[in-house]
């Protein structure tokens, strides 16, 4: 395998969507969407709503996000912000501070209207943009 160079590819993404939450600042938002993250919105692109035509309310879904207020030079951090924890590299953390800042958000879809689902519990602040969207998969014998 070759070593990566300065004329790696780079790939160009275009939002699906974008969230619409309660939570305006990365600082103080919930880490994690169980510790009390708000229910939330994500409105679609007009041209896409037929892809989001058969979710339905109960669905369990995986956002993709674009961490748009991530640092993306940051390489390693202490996990939760806490001083008290070595430092760890950001592949082993959920750190949104990352060379390709994408989350991923397990959520259950509460509501589904013409060009937006809501959302139990979503971690991401207003504005964020999505990616994708994916059914989330459990083992063959719940499909």
């Amino acid at each position: 395998m070759s070593e990566p160079t300065q004329s790696d590819p780079t790939y160009e993404v275009r939002p699906v969507g974008w969230v619409r939450s309660s939570l305006t600042e990365r600082h103080g938002a919930p880490r994690q969407a169980d510790e009390g993250a708000p229910a939330a919105r994500i409105d679609f692109r007009p041209e896409l709503a037929l892809a989001m035509a058969d979710l339905r309310p109960g669905d369990r879904i995986v956002v993709l996000t674009w961490l748009h207020r991530g640092e993306r030079d940051v390489l390693s951090v202490r996990p939760r912000s806490d001083p008290g924890r070595p430092m760890q590299g950001v592949f082993s953390t959920r750190s949104p501070d990352r060379p390709n800042p994408i989350g991923l958000h397990p959520v259950t879809v509460v509501a589904v209207h013409d060009r937006a689902v809501e959302v139990d519990a979503l971690e991401a602040i207003d504005g964020t943009p999505v990616l994708d969207v994916k059914p989330e998969l459990g083992p063959p014998s719940t499909r």
